[in-house]
């Protein structure tokens, strides 16, 4: 199964492609992985080898339908995407699909122009839709108390703050779970 979800523009920013990842996309993953920003809250890809890998996680998560991951572009006349802006996926945990989670990150250079916000509102809405029959019912957004900006993105697409996981390895501190019911 593969899936591609368009966004319109608004008067304040160009349409968004939510598509597949693709091998060209490994310069991309490095680029947003030496991000200092990105790197604080995720495993380093540093090399091409370190891409490639990323990118079949990526591929196989599909191929098993426990994380399906998009590449986040801007979209271009013709049906076209442009320049990679962001990273966002679902995933399922062993219990079944009532509750999925969903995760992101943006690259620096589309920060602040809403990316992020809108792609998660086009994957929770088709999520919803395409995964009631499974009995989809809530989405959860995890990040660590001090990401403030993931915060903020889970504020702007609805996902309220329901509660507080103490730190686990390997996150060094305390949590916030923010949840959207379906419907």
């Amino acid at each position: 199964m593969t899936v591609t979800l368009r966004v319109e523009a608004t008067a304040a920013s160009g349409g968004l492609v939510l598509r597949p990842w693709l091998p060209d996309d490994a310069d991309g993953v490095i680029e947003a992985y030496s991000d200092p920003d990105i790197g604080r809250w995720s495993s380093p890809v540093a090399t091409s080898e370190d891409a490639v890998r990323w990118l079949e996680r990526q591929w196989e998560g599909w191929e098993t339908g426990k994380r399906l991951s998009f590449a986040v572009c801007a979209a271009q006349l013709g049906g076209d995407y442009g320049k990679l802006l962001c990273n966002i996926s679902l995933k399922w945990n062993e219990d079944g699909r009532e509750v999925g989670e969903v995760g992101y990150w943006t690259m620096a250079h589309a920060r602040g122009q809403g990316v992020a916000p809108r792609a998660l509102e086009a994957l929770s809405a088709w999520a919803f839709d395409a995964f009631a029959g499974d009995g989809l019912r809530r989405l959860e957004l995890l990040h660590q108390v001090d990401n403030l900006a993931s915060c903020r993105v889970a504020e702007k697409t609805g996902y309220r703050l329901d509660r507080i996981l103490p730190a686990y390895p390997p996150y060094p501190r305390d949590g916030h779970v923010h949840v959207r019911e379906a419907g």
